[in-house]
Parts: C-alpha cells; structure tokens; sequence
C-alpha cells in the first residue's frame, strides 16, 4: 500500500495566501520526511468562494521542496486545454523531477470552466479522449500530424520528452459506469474518485475488470482512489475537528453541482454522518487503519490518496494528523497487508 497526500490549496477568502503556501510548503517537506509515497494537487479555475493555487506552478515548485515524492496532477481538467501545452507543461516538469509525474486527467463538471475556456459541457466528452490522443502521441513521436475538434497539430512536436517511458502513468478520474469503461480503454488506470461509498466501488470495480477483460488488457499493478481521512484521539474527537471543515467543503460541492456527477445509486445528500459513512475514513488511528485495510480488501485499491485539510483548518491539525498516520496508522495497514 502506498500513502499519498492529496493537497486542494483551497483557502476561504480573506486568507493571506503567502501563509497558507508556507503552510502548504511545509506539509509537503513533512509527506517527505515521514515517507509519504505522492503528493496530489486538484484542479478547478473561478474557485469562489474559496482562493485556489493553480496546480501546474504549485507542484513543479514542490517538486524542489519534497524530492522523494511523485507529483501527482491528480486531475487535470483535459477538455479545458490544448493538448501540445499539456503535454510539454508536464514533460518539462517530468525531466525537472526527475522523473516523477502522474498525470491525472479529468472531465470536468462546472458550466463557469467551461464557458471561461471557450467550451461547453456538451463537447468534453470528445475534446477528452482527442486530447488525451494527441498527448500521448506526442510524447512518444517526434512529430505528430492530427486534427482534432479545437486544434490542428501539423508536424507538431513535443521535443523534451518526459523521463519516464513510454510516458508517464495516466490516471483517468471517472464516476459513471460509462466513463470507467472509457477509463479502461484510454488509460493507465482508473483513479477512483473520493465521494463514492464502498459497496459502489465495489459494484464499478467489477465494471471496470470486465472492460478491461474485453480490451485484453491486464488489472494495472497501481489502483489509485481518494479518500478524505482524519485522525484524532477518539471518534468524537476526529468528528469534532473535522466536521465544520469538511461539512463545509460538501455544501460548496453541492453548490458546484458534483452531487449531479455521482454514479446512478450513490448521492451526496442527507446529514453529514450519512455522507460520512463508508465514504470518510475519520476516527482514532485503529479504527482508521481498519477502514483502510477493509477498503484495500474489498476493492483491490493499493496506492490511497489522502485529504486531510479542508478550507479554515488550521495548520496545527494538519501536522498532527500527518504525524499520527504516518507513525500509527501506517504501519498498521502494512502489517495487516
């Protein structure tokens, strides 16, 4: 099992961001000095009523500041974008790592993204799965001739290449039975999403094992998922703490309209311990390391993504919560693994 930290540097307006990010900075040296395997950063543009740092600038400076962990853009919001800047964007940043990108790719979901990058919802689907052609041919051809939907890629080419090869690993987020099948076709692995109960990862596992099974193509040695996590003395502690934080964090989801995303059975309504049940891994480090040992078990998931701050957290409970997973709940997990 591998322990990554997911950070969204997301921060309620009015914040001074120059200390939200040496906060930032210091978590990320923390993840490397307590063996943290990865560190995640969101995407989403016009962010209101949180401030945001931007993924791209935020995780190449990280890539300085905590060498020993894989930067993952967990995800990139691919219909967004032109595919020959991706590409070199992360190209760059992989040799400057040495080697170290994930590249998480995405959807989307909110109309204010995509009206500001000149789209609509309508066509993500395509842009997509053209996008994430041209990335991969470029990073892999010394000249690409393609033409998609919104752009022309004419001897086009991507001339630093990634470290990594073929390239680096393609995690495809996906909530709807659908988009894991296309998961399946189009990527590395399928990067399961944090909002989903167990039993429907379970069910959508099972989805994607026989896509890949119709593709002839093996179950990746890396299943990757997102989950939120906190970690306290007892349970009412950890849902003290931890409550306003993320309760909060869900009500903005809701506004954003992430609940309309969610697979066919599974919602993101009712009271925040309904939410919490089977999603959330929140509770003192036994209970927490049992949650994920269970979720490991029934789902095949090995590389788990953990958010562990929420907007108006303070930084004093983000590192103790770092410390107690990685000094106890950590080894737990590997030793029942």
């Amino acid at each position: 099992m591998q322990f990554g930290l997911m950070t969204r540097g997301q921060f309620p307006s009015g914040d001074d961001m120059s200390v939200r990010f040496r906060e930032l900075v210091e978590q990320a040296r923390l993840a490397d000095t307590l063996g943290f395997s990865s560190l995640t950063k969101g995407s989403h543009y016009s962010a209101h009523p949180y401030q945001d740092f931007q993924q791209f600038p935020f995780l190449a400076r990280m890539s300085a500041e905590a060498p020993n962990l894989r930067l993952n853009f967990g995800i990139v919001l691919v219909p967004l974008h032109k595919p020959l800047d991706v590409a070199e964007q992360l190209a760059t940043i992989d040799v400057m790592s040495g080697g170290r990108v994930i590249f998480g790719a995405g959807l989307g979901y909110r109309d204010v993204e995509f009206e500001a990058f000149g789209t609509e919802q309508g066509a993500r689907v395509k842009r997509f799965e053209e996008n994430l052609t041209a990335i991969r041919r470029l990073w892999t051809e010394e000249t690409v001739d393609m033409a998609g939907s919104h752009f022309t890629l004419r001897g086009a080419s991507c001339p630093t290449k990634p470290v990594q090869k073929p390239h680096p690993p393609i995690w495809i987020g996906a909530n709807a039975d659908s988009a894991i099948r296309r998961a399946a076709r189009l990527g590395d692995c399928w990067y399961v999403n944090p909002h989903n109960r167990i039993d429907t990862i379970q069910r959508q596992t099972d989805v994607y094992r026989a896509a890949l099974d119709k593709l002839g193509k093996p179950f990746p040695l890396e299943f990757p998922c997102r989950r939120e996590v906190f970690v306290a003395a007892t349970h009412e502690e950890a849902m003290r703490l931890a409550r306003p934080h993320l309760e909060g964090k869900y009500e903005i989801y809701r506004s954003w309209g992430q609940d309309r995303e969610m697979p066919q059975g599974d919602d993101l309504g009712g009271s925040f311990e309904d939410l919490a049940r089977d999603r959330f891994l929140i509770g003192t480090a036994d209970a927490v390391a049992e949650g994920m040992v269970r979720l490991s078990r029934l789902t095949g998931i090995n590389h788990l993504i953990m958010s562990i701050q929420w907007a108006g957290m303070p930084q004093s409970l983000v590192i103790e919560t770092m410390h107690r997973l990685a000094e106890e709940v950590f080894p737990k997990v590997r030793h029942a693994a």
